[in-house]
């Protein structure tokens, strides 16, 4: 994984990394606040061994001082030196607790002793301090005396004692919000991955063109005002998410270049993919393009078109196909020109049924007759059977697929279902893809031709 792969991880899962990055830092913030304060006091040991006249003597003296050291520091942590601390403190606590609390370390190449005593009490860290260290000199001294009670080699004394800390060595607040804040970062950064290894959803136009073996032909950037206003009115709109649709119109008119498909059919494997919203702005930037659209609402269960678009439900293709309606009667212009509706009307009890029937195929052949394009909304694949009954009497059918919710594997069994009816599957188009950074030329590029300069012709082809 190189780093455009975290990069992309990181924009599109960003909330897992914050939320741990929340997480760390609640929890550095609990723990330091929970910790009790802890002083340091410290004290300095100097070790001198005694040395002839020579400059020998005192480089062996110097050496054998050095050697003294290793011994003094676990002597200054043994429990020996901790009980007599106790004993002359008269401490209420055992002299393995006190050994918890004192630490002893030396610098290579020195005969200095640093000694840390960490209490909860700032004077009491401080006596701890200077008593052990007065005992330990002490105590050396008993142990470098010879039996015939001549003056040790070896001797240690106090170089700096020790004194009261004003402030707690322990907890760290700026240091540990600095380690929670790394720590967050890297627990964040490597749930992200791991989400991402794990997705099954389909993020890449190569996984989805792979999957389904057709080319993407389209990506539909997500675009907050459509919630409100499916409809996109392309005078004039040079947007992001209208480009797109006019990007989808050129490549449609390239499927096929001898007999390019007219009566399209829109699905998607599950709901919410934005089927609806996808089959209205195709239709409409057909119509854009000077073409006779109509837009037939196959959806039959949930219908939605006649809402995006404000027309009556009650009467379309359901009406029709029973014979209640004529299709002329049925069929209803739109404030958009060149745009025609055949709403989904009465939902019918059996919907398979009518869409299965000589009547739908008649129909779909007789509005191919009449408009320039013929735009069908139909179910999902996975739900129901009603988008394959379409799509194998269309010439043919667009498969969406919503960036980072449609799963691999419902994408596979959508484009089985239409290969098994013998349709055609024309293209995939992504749908709300995350918006992508564009350069300012491509943006006056667009700008320039399709708001100045364009021509447009017949079917789309510009």
């Amino acid at each position: 994984m190189n780093l455009q792969n975290i990069l992309r991880i990181l924009r599109t899962r960003w909330i897992p990394v914050v939320a741990a990055v929340v997480v760390a830092l609640l929890g550095t913030v609990i723990i330091t606040a929970t910790t009790t304060p802890l002083y340091k006091s410290s004290t300095r040991l100097f070790v001198s061994t005694y040395a002839g006249t020579s400059l020998t003597d005192a480089y062996q003296g110097n050496l054998f001082s050095q050697e003294r050291i290793n011994s003094y520091t676990v002597l200054l942590t043994g429990e020996v030196l901790a009980q007599r601390t106790v004993d002359a403190l008269h401490l209420d606590m055992s002299p393995q607790a006190l050994r918890k609390e004192v630490t002893a370390r030396s610098k290579a190449g020195t005969v200095l002793i640093d000694v840390d005593v960490l209490d909860p009490s700032p004077v009491r860290a401080r006596d701890i301090a200077n008593t052990l260290s007065n005992e330990f000199v002490a105590m050396v001294k008993e142990l470098e005396t010879s039996g015939d009670g001549n003056l040790p080699d070896t001797r240690v004394v106090v170089e700096q004692p020790a004194s009261v800390s004003s402030s707690p060595a322990v907890p760290k607040l700026v240091r540990n919000l600095v380690l929670g804040l790394v720590a967050g970062l890297f627990l964040g950064v490597a749930l992200a991955v791991v989400l991402d290894v794990i997705d099954s959803t389909v993020k890449k136009r190569e996984d989805l063109e792979g999957i389904t073996g057709v080319s993407v032909v389209g990506e539909i950037p997500v675009d907050k005002p459509r919630r409100t206003a499916p409809a996109i009115t392309f005078n004039n709109d040079n947007s992001r998410i209208a480009e797109s649709f006019r990007k989808l119109r050129t490549n449609l008119s390239f499927l096929a270049v001898d007999n390019p498909p007219r009566v399209i059919v829109i699905t998607s494997s599950i709901p919410n993919e934005g089927k609806s919203t996808t089959a209205i702005n195709i239709a409409l930037a057909l119509a854009e393009a000077e073409n006779k659209v109509l837009v037939v609402d196959g959806d039959m269960r949930r219908p939605m078109v006649h809402q995006y678009l404000k027309l009556d439900g009650a009467v379309g293709l359901s009406t029709v196909l029973s014979g209640a309606v004529s299709l002329p009667d049925a069929l209803q212009e739109t404030q958009f020109e060149g745009l025609t509706v055949l709403a989904a009307g009465t939902i019918p009890p059996n919907p398979s049924e009518l869409l299965a029937s000589q009547a739908a195929k008649k129909l779909l052949a007789e509005l191919r007759g009449q408009f320039d394009y013929v735009i069908v909304d139909s179910c999902p694949l996975l739900a129901v059977t009603d988008a394959t009954l379409l799509a194998a009497n269309a010439d043919g059918a667009l498969l969406l697929a919503r960036y980072g919710k449609t799963r691999r594997d419902q994408l596979a069994h959508a484009s089985d279902a239409l290969e098994n009816v013998g349709a055609t599957l024309l293209g995939t188009v992504f749908s709300m893809t995350p918006p992508r950074n564009r350069s300012p030329y491509a943006d006056s590029y667009y700008y320039y031709y399709h708001g100045k300069s364009r021509s447009v012709g017949r079917h789309g082809q510009a």
